[in-house]
């Protein structure tokens, strides 16, 4: 996205904002990309990025439709649906709950793809600490966690 001038000269003010919004979404969509060839290479032939994605927005233990809906701010139908794929990919399960709510719960096979993603990310910091200093890539988790707070403040 360009920050100087639109193509009717309209003038464009510089943002960092701006820049760390694009830089962090880069970040996001690399990494993701990244973890999903990897974990393909390990036998995990039908993870995604977008998979991987939502599998992250999951709690370890018990999770509802409509929870997870809220949190993400998409419909329960969406939600459901991407439930029935996981389902199907053997990395979900839905259970009888209370009510009319059914339980979603990691599949072992699910709770070994996060233990494996997660063994790679462990990998990728050391890869990180290697071309960027412990110090440097602790302090932006560090920044990032504290504009989080910052923005969620201002949001309210």
């Amino acid at each position: 996205m360009s920050t100087r001038f639109t193509k009717k000269g309209t003038p464009m003010v510089e943002s960092q904002a701006l820049q760390l919004v694009l830089g962090a979404s880069q970040v996001s969509e690399s990494t993701t990309r990244y973890l999903s060839k990897k974990l393909k290479k390990m036998g995990y032939e039908r993870v995604s990025p977008a998979m991987l994605n939502f599998l992250s927005k999951l709690e370890c233990g018990v999770n509802y439709g409509s929870e997870i809906a809220r949190n993400i701010g998409v419909s329960r139908q969406m939600i459901a649906k991407t439930v029935k794929e996981l389902c199907l990919a053997g990395y979900l399960e839905q259970v009888e709950g209370i009510g009319k709510q059914k339980e979603i719960l990691f599949t072992h096979s699910g709770e070994q793809l996060m233990a494996d993603a997660r063994s790679l990310l462990a990998e990728l910091d050391a890869s990180l600490v290697k071309e960027v200093g412990d110090k440097s890539l602790s302090d932006t988790v560090i920044n990032l966690s504290k504009i989080e707070r910052i923005l969620n403040k201002l949001g309210k």
